[in-house]
Parts: structure tokens; sequence; C-alpha cells
């Protein structure tokens, strides 16, 4: 949004995107909540961020874990349980901040410091269970059994699920849509204003909306795309996984957030150095 701000991409040339009528409009829909009127972008992958663990390693340590549950992450006397198989977050304040005010019955997109504060209070309750913040090596920690317990984004843990089935020392993992609803996240693609080859860059972005091309992006990254067409030409595995095309009472807990001032990302930031470093 702030780029958009700024001016840094050209306004798309709709007339010449043949392929843009493929789009879901529920997600163009949530889409222009960040550029209006789907001006400058289109949707290539979207996601979740939820839950992932390792089913025995669970199980051993809490047999009715609350897997589907914010629980499992913000619930002190919860994840403690895990401590010892390890637990991964994302170190992303604009992942786990809306996490936690949704934990706590807030409005998930809140830039209120009074709420911000409060999601901080969240994660510091719990950060002596936490291994490690990490945006992406949950991936590999998953997969080898290095830990148990991560939040992340659905393609990734999905990557792991993935790996750790074909490893020689197999784990078993699995992924959970909190039932208190997820962050619903938009990959996208645009042309920056000063875009040398700005007629090539939007022939690839209407190659990027044919539905074949589209579907066989689904399925190298195990992210659902934005192309209806494409649905029809996805194996079964992902165009019927409830975790990768959630069912419509899902996705009505989804939530977006939008970019706060510079003042208020200032304030974010600094919490979220506190959360880490426990100060």
């Amino acid at each position: 949004m702030r780029q958009l701000a700024a001016g840094l991409y050209k306004p798309l040339d709709k007339a010449r995107l043949k392929n843009l009528k493929n789009l879901d409009p529920e997600i163009m829909g949530a889409l222009a909540k960040y550029d209006p009127g789907n001006a400058h972008a289109i949707p290539w992958m979207w996601g979740t961020t939820g839950i992932g663990y390792n089913v025995d390693a669970i199980k051993k340590r809490m047999a009715d874990a609350p897997v589907d549950s914010l629980r499992m992450i913000f619930d002190p006397a919860i994840v403690s349980k895990f401590a010892d198989c390890g637990v991964m977050i994302l170190d992303s304040a604009t992942d786990i901040f809306p996490a936690a005010l949704k934990y706590l019955g807030l409005d998930p997109d809140s830039r209120k410091a009074e709420d911000l504060a409060k999601a901080a209070d969240v994660v510091k309750a719990v950060r002596p269970y936490i291994r490690k913040f990490h945006s992406s090596e949950y991936i590999n920690a998953l997969a080898g059994g290095d830990i148990c317990l991560a939040f992340g984004y659905s393609g990734d843990i999905f990557q792991a699920r993935d790996r750790a089935a074909k490893a020689k020392d197999k784990q078993t993992i699995a992924y959970a849509i909190p039932r208190e609803g997820s962050l619903l996240w938009i990959d996208v693609a645009a042309i920056p204003k000063d875009a040398p080859n700005a007629d090539n860059a939007l022939r690839f972005l209407d190659f990027l909306l044919e539905p074949k091309v589209a579907a066989a992006s689904s399925e190298l990254t195990g992210y659902a795309n934005a192309n209806l067409p494409a649905t029809a030409l996805l194996p079964k595995e992902i165009s019927g996984n409830p975790l990768i095309y959630p069912p419509a009472d899902v996705r009505a807990k989804f939530y977006t957030i939008t970019a706060g001032s510079a003042e208020q990302t200032r304030e974010r930031t600094r919490l979220w150095t506190t959360v880490k470093t426990g100060r």
C-alpha cells in the first residue's frame, strides 16, 4: 500500500489482459482493500497463516491438544508443553501481532497503540517457550523433526509435510487453519512505473493468468491461486484440500490488514524488538 501511495507502479491496461476475467471476485475484492479498483496488481498465489505441527510429537505430549486453535501458539499453559520438542514462529510483527489480537478477540487490523501493546504482551508471555523467530527455517526444521510446532504460512507447512514424507526418518506433519480466523495473504504481480519493457511485462502478466500456468504454479508451490478456471486443472489433492481451498464458512473468518502510519509502524517495530529480545 505504501508503494502504491509512492507511485511506484504503472496502472494496468486491463483491456490488454484478456485473461483478467479468470480471476476470483472474492480474492480481487480482498486485494482491492490495498489496491483500490484493482488498478495496479494482479493476484498470483494466496494462502493463510496457521499452525504446523508434528502429529506424533504433539500427541505424545498432549493427546487433546487444540491443534486448530491459536491457543496452541499463544496460551502459555499449552505451548509450554512443546518447548522441549521445539517451537518456532514467524519473525514478522505484521503476521504475529494480528494473530495475537485475534486470539484476544480484538480487531486483528487494529493499529491502536494500546492494542498493539496487548498483542506484544501475549507474545512475551510465550517467549520463553519459543526456540526461534524465523520466517523460513521452520520448513526444514519441521520436516527434519528438529521442531514439533510452528506458526507459519500454509504453503510452507505443506512443503515441510512433503519433505518429511520423503525423508529417511519420516515425520508426519499437518497444518491447521485456526478456528478463530486466519490472515489471508495475497502474493501479487505488478509493473514498476519505470519498467523499461512495460509492454512485455503486461504480456507476462497475461501469461500468468492463463489457467494452465496458474495451475502449474499451484502445483509447484502448494498454494492456492486466484484463477477460477485453473481449479478444474489441479489434482484433487490440491483443489479438494480444504486447507488450501477452504470452504466458505472458513473463508468467512479470514482477515486482512492494512498499512499504518509511519508512527504506527515505528511503534509496532519497537514492540516487536522488545518481544524478540525479551526486554
